[in-house]
């Protein structure tokens, strides 16, 4: 009787041992979807990602939310990976392991995939890659995508546009940029963000040199004694509120924030929930359009070979005005810039306008780029 006691509690504990590596085996990837339908098939979706983690608040989120809910609602395995390191062999080694792990649609957030997936197109020909900020490339400015691939970027100058607008009609005239690296995601936030300042100065009527923006990349996407330190000590100079554009860099400007009793504003999804201190957040809609390029696949309408930019007129940007703090900027404005965009009244210029943030053309904001 002890003899079959010990080995029911033995069968129960590798079972659950079972359970775990499914879950997240060495704790670098995980999964969604249909436990049975990954026995049979695989996980035939999957998702890579690049600095960050599924649960960063931010773009890998974003992404991963988009495919996840299209696996759970149409009972499809799904899992992600996370490269052992920055580099294109540790990234081409998880597209790999998703290949041999069942994937027939791989998501890749971010440009450190631009040389793996250049290799990973011809490598797996049957496999639909989804690049979301990249095209395939060889890291020198030749692009190549193959009809497997399909490449998606956002208008982020929009975005950055107006929450730079907001925040100027919300009274706020010491601004302040902190981007993680300048790749030119951020660099559009940025110089969106400056523009849309001086638009909203403009319109205000308020004199040259009323705003200023003090404006810099980090270096990294790093929450960081560093970064909190360079947050705080901007809050400290007089920046009223920093748009954080660095991934978990917000993480420690959002602390340096409610230490000074200062605002931020998030980016790529909507971070109200990570501090108190989130007034908005300058937003590309990463979950619909991840879902519905996934979509694109499984409906028969997957179309590779090229890269598309959604932009306002495809809805693609965005600042959730249901959780904005603002108590000046309004619906009616937020609705009036965004149907400028769509129609061209509204034209804001990307990260080909100027070669340095204090060069990108104003009237009355002045811009102080720190190296």
């Amino acid at each position: 009787m002890k003899k079959r006691l010990l080995s029911l509690l033995l069968a129960g504990v590798m079972a659950l041992s079972l359970t775990a590596c499914v879950g997240k085996p060495g704790g670098s990837t995980g999964d969604g979807g249909n436990k049975d339908a990954d026995k049979k098939s695989g996980y035939e979706l999957a998702l890579i990602t690049d600095v960050g983690t599924i649960d960063d608040k931010s773009f890998n989120q974003g992404s991963w939310e988009g495919l996840e809910k299209y696996a759970k609602e149409n009972d499809i395995a799904c899992k992600y990976y996370k490269p052992a390191e920055k580099s294109d062999e540790a990234c081409m080694t998880s597209i790999d392991l998703a290949v041999k792990g069942g994937a027939k649609v791989i998501v890749t957030p971010g440009y450190l995939f631009e040389v793996p997936v250049l290799q990973a197109q011809e490598k797996y020909p049957d496999v639909k890659f989804i690049m979301i900020d990249a095209t395939p490339s060889n890291g020198k400015g030749k692009v190549k995508i193959n009809d497997n691939v399909t490449s998606i970027f956002y208008a982020e100058e929009q975005a950055g546009y107006i929450a730079g607008y907001a925040a100027v009609t919300e009274g706020y005239t010491q601004l302040g940029f902190m981007g993680g690296v300048a790749v030119p995601a951020v660099v559009r936030y940025g110089y969106g963000f400056i523009q849309g300042a001086d638009a909203a100065a403009k319109d205000l009527g308020l004199a040259k040199d009323a705003v200023s923006v003090k404006y810099t990349y980090v270096g990294n996407f790093d929450a960081s004694p560093e970064n909190n330190a360079k947050a705080a000590a901007w809050y400290n100079e007089g920046t009223e509120v920093i748009f954080a554009c660095g991934g978990a860099v917000g993480n420690s400007v959002m602390k340096a924030a409610e230490t000074a009793g200062k605002v931020v504003i998030g980016v790529d999804v909507d971070q109200s929930t990570e501090s108190a201190t989130v007034i908005t957040s300058a937003m590309k809609n990463l979950q619909p359009s991840v879902y519905n390029a996934v979509k694109s696949y499984y409906d028969g309408t997957f179309e590779g070979g090229k890269s598309v930019v959604l932009s306002a007129a495809e809805d693609g940007i965005m600042l959730p005005m249901e959780t904005s703090k603002f108590k000046v900027f309004d619906q009616a404005k937020y609705d009036e810039l965004y149907n400028g965009m769509k129609d061209g009244s509204i034209k804001v210029a990307n990260d080909t306008v100027a070669a340095d943030a204090k060069e990108v053309p104003t009237e009355i904001v002045t811009v102080e780029s720190i190296k």
